[in-house]
């Protein structure tokens, strides 16, 4: 005669070999579920700071736009920031706007080019009176393409004094522009305040506006030399 304690046991070993063999068979008949309940655990862990995932690090835009008010003070950034570069080893090319004094005639509109020293008047005398259009294209034209053979050669970063009018209107410095986002060459520019929808049309998201201050193009240098173009 068994004592209740034996009949006991004998019960609940009964009751463990039918859960075994529930078990076993689900996995085999039921492999998505089981599949289902890991991933299920390894989320929670992940939840619980267990398991931690690396964002992938965003690209800096190849094109740094300065929005500017003040031209003459937009160029001179420019150049500056340009000068500081090739001090520290980098090779710089590009053209930036500025006016030339000559005696007993009005300033003269030119870009000079940062490489060469080259100068590239870019507008005429068209004498007094006149209300034509003096911006002289041959000009315009010689110093976009000393920017593109520069890009196509292969330098750390290219100036282009603006995006503006002749720009928006695909013209202007436009083929300087689309030669350095082809070779994926850096540039520094200044955006005309007057044509920021055609800007943002014509660069899309390989350019972003930068603060016109020398510590924020510092930083989106940094960005270009740290991080994935």
């Amino acid at each position: 005669m068994q004592v209740p304690l034996e009949r006991a046991a004998k019960k609940w070993e009964a009751v463990f070999r039918a859960e075994r063999a529930l078990s076993f068979l689900a996995r085999s008949r039921f492999p998505a579920l089981e599949q289902s309940c890991s991933n299920a655990t390894r989320s929670s862990a992940a939840d619980e700071g267990q398991v931690a995932e690396i964002a992938p690090a965003q690209k800096t835009p190849i094109i740094a736009a300065l929005r500017y008010e003040d031209s003459a003070a937009t160029q001179f950034l420019i150049e500056a920031f340009a000068s500081s570069l090739r001090e520290r080893g980098f090779s710089i090319a590009g053209v930036v706007q500025t006016r030339l004094k000559e005696e007993a005639a009005r300033p003269r509109i030119v870009l000079r080019d940062l490489e060469s020293g080259a100068i590239y008047p870019i507008s005429q005398d068209l004498g007094p009176g006149s209300t034509a259009c003096n911006l002289d294209a041959g000009e315009l034209a010689q110093a976009c393409g000393a920017v593109e053979r520069a890009a196509r050669r292969g330098v750390d970063l290219i100036a282009i004094s603006k995006f503006s009018k002749q720009e928006a209107e695909r013209g202007g410095l436009c083929d300087a522009f689309r030669i350095a986002m082809a070779t994926k060459t850096p540039v520094v520019t200044g955006v005309s305040p007057h044509y920021l929808a055609e800007w943002a049309e014509f660069a899309g998201a390989v350019a972003t506006f930068v603060p016109p201050e020398r510590a924020a193009l510092e930083s989106w240098w940094e960005g270009l030399q740290h991080g994935p173009r």
